[in-house]
């Protein structure tokens, strides 16, 4: 049996892969509520808001609320409200990263402001990418929400926020400080929210890049989920390891 109090869990690749419910997830988060243990799903995906997120893992037939969900978005609002409180940002990026920020009270501005903040969209303009680096050369802090460069649809690859990030930095030698996963801050603020502590939690990912390095750097339990983007036969080369391997969080249910 697994007796970790709390749980955070990747999206997708674990809950959803490929526009479908991975099978077994909705039983799995439904023994989670039953055997009563927290739970926060993890996202780098900044392009949607929770509500919106919700309502597409609701479609799928996966259940969790809003504040079930703590995206890169949201964690980027509160990276740059604990940093530099009540600040200006330059941001380039979808509804919900400017209502994130927004909602913490961040002003945003393209006069002197204090970051440049990149998120993912669906629409990159020359005009704001050139105002980014304009900015960042005349001093301005250089903060992502990720570091995909891709990220996938039904007619193939699309550029991430990870390419447009390597294009500003490029251009203006600064690197940007990515919030999303791998970095454990968006581990940290899951245990805050959670109240919970690192030795009574476990993060569930598909990705070792992201995941389960995120996980590891935050000095919690890993498990990696077959159902996604990793391959068993690469696991070895990295040089952290989860855990635990499994096919899919299916494979959990009868040990929670």
């Amino acid at each position: 049996m697994i007796t970790a109090t709390n749980w955070l869990c990747d999206m997708d690749g674990v809950l959803i892969n490929h526009g479908r419910m991975v099978a077994g997830a909705d039983r799995f988060l439904d023994r989670l509520r039953s055997t009563d243990r927290p739970f926060l799903v993890l996202t780098n995906n900044s392009l949607f808001t929770p509500k919106q997120l919700c309502a597409k893992l609701s479609s799928l037939g996966v259940s969790v609320s809003e504040k079930q969900l703590w995206t890169s978005a949201l964690a980027t609002a509160q990276f740059v409200q604990d940093q530099h409180p009540k600040g200006h940002a330059f941001v380039i990026g979808e509804t919900s990263l400017h209502e994130a920020l927004d909602d913490i009270g961040y002003h945003e501005s393209s006069t002197h402001p204090d970051y440049v903040i990149l998120g993912e969209t669906w629409n990159y303009s020359f005009d704001d990418m050139t105002t980014a680096i304009r900015l960042i050369d005349a001093g301005s802090s250089f903060v992502a929400t990720n570091p995909e460069k891709t990220g996938t649809t039904s007619a193939g690859s699309l550029p991430g926020c990870g390419a447009l990030a390597a294009l500003i930095e490029s251009a203006t030698g600064v690197k940007p400080y990515f919030v999303g996963k791998p970095n454990p801050v968006m581990i940290r603020d899951a245990l805050k929210i959670l109240d919970a502590h690192s030795r009574t939690t476990i993060m569930i990912g598909d990705r070792m890049d992201t995941d389960i390095r995120a996980g590891t750097e935050a000095g919690i339990e890993t498990i990696l989920v077959l159902s996604g983007v990793a391959q068993r036969e690469d696991i070895g080369r990295f040089s952290f390891q989860p855990t635990r391997v499994v096919d899919s969080i299916a494979d959990l249910i009868d040990e929670l």
